[in-house]
């Protein structure tokens, strides 16, 4: 992966375009848990935001008994993603990136950002990172506005669904929020191979969102904990990060 490219992504998906404000009337038509949502999410006036920059800090685990350390920072819209990060550090640490943007996903990441350690790109990779993409749209509320073809019913007064397609693909994601509106947990099936025989099917994913923080009129989960087998006896874990900064265009 050439950082060239990965940057030409990053400036692309950065590109703002004009914006209305939130009000009220956007989500007058939604079932009451989900207004509930997104009047916690989004402040009244605030700018209806196309995208976000993360930066974050945490954890990824690299085997069943290793965690490494975790820096990253991520650009995240409705069309695609780039997520850049350091894991590790001193003598063995991974450099490199993974995407999703125009109809094509990719992972990638060398040691010392040198000596190739995985990479990934096919179509199967594709469709699980539109999985990802949709699953972390939480960190966006703006783009599940119905307004933005986005599907909404309450399955019950705590359990909320949003369903979507990213070019072209299903998008099922379920957020589990509190009396108040906050998110406490998102899940969504996400195209993976993390099984017994490493064959590709829809997994269940997703993880516990444990806290919370306003930036700029946007309220979004700042504490995240997420792997595969959500909800399951199976769950793997891989995933803890704690966002520093989000900045919204």
């Amino acid at each position: 992966m050439k950082n060239h490219n990965i940057n030409k992504i990053w400036h692309t998906l950065a590109t703002p375009t004009p914006t209305k404000k939130f009000t009220e009337e956007l989500i007058a038509e939604l079932p009451a848990p989900v207004q509930r949502y997104f009047s916690h999410a989004i402040t009244p006036g605030t700018p209806l935001a196309t995208g976000v920059k993360l930066t974050m800090e945490g954890k990824f685990r690299a085997s069943p008994d290793k965690w490494l350390t975790m820096q990253g920072e991520e650009i995240l819209t409705a069309k695609g993603f780039v997520w850049k990060a350091l894991i590790g550090s001193g003598l063995f640490h991974l450099k490199g990136a993974d995407y999703y943007y125009n109809g094509a996903g990719k992972v990638e990441f060398k040691i010392w950002g040198l000596i190739p350690f995985v990479k990934a790109i096919n179509t199967d990779t594709t469709r699980s990172s539109i999985a990802r993409c949709g699953g972390e749209l939480f960190w966006l509320p703006s783009a599940l506005l119905p307004q933005q073809g986005v599907s909404w019913q309450a399955i019950n007064d705590d359990t909320i669904q949003a369903s979507f397609q990213i070019d072209g693909e299903p998008v099922n994601l379920t957020l589990l929020i509190d009396e108040n509106g906050k998110v406490l947990q998102a899940k969504l099936p996400r195209w993976g191979n993390q099984t017994t025989d490493k064959t590709w099917s829809y997994l269940p994913f997703g993880g516990k969102l444990s806290a919370e923080t306003t930036f700029d009129g946007l309220t979004i989960p700042s504490e995240i904990a997420a792997g595969w087998y959500v909800e399951t006896d199976s769950y793997y874990e891989f995933f803890q990060a704690t966002i520093k900064q989000a900045e919204f265009f």
